[in-house]
């Protein structure tokens, strides 16, 4: 267990109130507005550590920056060719993919993720 620290519980509320998937430099510059002593260092830190702890998700996408999402069960995600704003996709895990994988390819899957790509609404309705 993580010793809880204000500078963490901050962290973790920021990231909370966030409907997409921040990044460290817009949860820091959020953090800014009201805690500016807190650097991006810190944040940085407390972030890996959430994520590591099973507190966060963390988000990595192949030629983007980190993200972070304040959810933990599994689900999927969509990202905007756009704005490459990231949202959280609500629906059922593909029953059985990893032991499809496992059947086909002999692998041992412990776990999977999909990523939808495409273009959201709003960027959808300012073309």
């Amino acid at each position: 267990m993580q010793r809880k620290t204000i500078q963490r519980q901050i962290i973790l509320d920021t990231l909370k109130n966030f409907s997409t998937h921040p990044t460290v430099d817009e949860l820091y510059l959020e953090i800014q507005k009201i805690h500016p002593a807190i650097s991006k260092t810190t944040i940085y830190r407390n972030l890996r550590q959430l994520a590591q702890g099973g507190e966060i998700g963390q988000v990595a996408l192949t030629n983007d920056v980190e993200r972070y999402d304040k959810r933990t069960e599994h689900h999927y995600h969509f990202q905007c060719k756009e704005c490459k704003a990231l949202f959280d996709v609500d629906v059922a895990s593909i029953q059985g993919i990893n032991e499809k994988v496992e059947e086909k390819h002999g692998f041992q899957v412990d776990e999977h993720n999909i990523l939808f790509k495409g273009i959201c609404l709003r960027c959808k309705k300012n073309q």
